[in-house]
């Protein structure tokens, strides 16, 4: 089989990183993870599980993703955040590929547990990721904070049975800590691009978000939940333009 190396970005992910890392044993030659300056028992747990730890200041999600890639030796890369892991399909999956690869990628399917609640639809559910790749032939993009990987040259994937568990939210507060993280985050990447809020950012986009994950998408099949999901991600759409008009506002006072 191909010599194989996990990637994995941290930042204070002791309930986490075990969990990630482990999903990945007896299948990854390579265990990296490159953390931005935990203060918390990330770093020893990851060192407790084979994992080589590296220290790399962090400026956006794009670019410490892409430094990660490059401390990589195996022929192979599979990136998970901290907060994934893999099921036991997509591991046994992820061998065969590896075994006879006929792909320079493989896409996958991320299912979210959301507050303890496995979330079917919502938009959330297949949520396709390429995340196994040949070294050098992909790379992270996007607008911060969400990144995205990417071939770099236009070329069939594959798509790999099995799904990424993805431990999202704990907590409703979880949620919304992240949700006005992020949204700080892309107001200043909107203002670099000369974006001007007005009704249509306010008020029509948040309404159709709230419309598309809880209608269009079927959010109201995963109950409780999905109405939590589709309030939650329509108020994120309308912070992240009040969060730039008020940029706007700051930076001519």
């Amino acid at each position: 089989m191909a010599r194989l190396a996990l990637v994995v970005i941290t930042l204070n992910e002791e309930k986490n990183i075990e969990r990630c890392l482990s999903s990945a044993s007896g299948l990854a030659d390579e265990l990296i993870v490159v953390d931005s300056g935990s203060h918390d028992r990330t770093i020893e747990l990851a060192q407790q599980m084979g994992a080589k730890v590296i220290f790399h200041p962090f400026e956006n999600h794009i670019s410490q993703k892409n430094y990660a890639f490059s401390q990589a030796t195996s022929d192979w890369i599979l990136s998970l955040d901290a907060d994934e892991a893999l099921s036991d399909t997509l591991k046994n999956s992820i061998r065969e590929a590896l075994n006879n690869p006929q792909y320079k990628g493989y896409t996958m399917n991320r299912l979210t547990n959301y507050c303890g609640r496995w979330i079917k639809h919502s938009g959330w559910y297949p949520d396709r990721k390429l995340r196994l790749v040949k070294k050098g032939k992909a790379h992270w993009t996007g607008r911060n904070p969400h990144d995205r990987l990417i071939l770099n040259e236009q070329t069939r994937t594959g798509h790999l049975s099995g799904d990424i568990l993805h431990y999202s939210y704990y907590t409703l507060q979880d949620h919304i800590d992240q949700m006005s993280d992020f949204s700080c985050i892309a107001a200043k990447e909107l203002l670099k691009q000369g974006l001007k809020p007005h009704f249509y950012h306010f008020v029509l986009k948040p309404s159709f978000k709230f419309f598309r994950h809880y209608v269009l998408k079927l959010g109201f099949l995963d109950g409780y939940e999905g109405f939590q999901i589709a309030r939650l991600s329509a108020y994120g759409q309308f912070l992240k333009y009040a969060r730039l008009r008020e940029l706007y506002k700051n930076n001519q006072a």
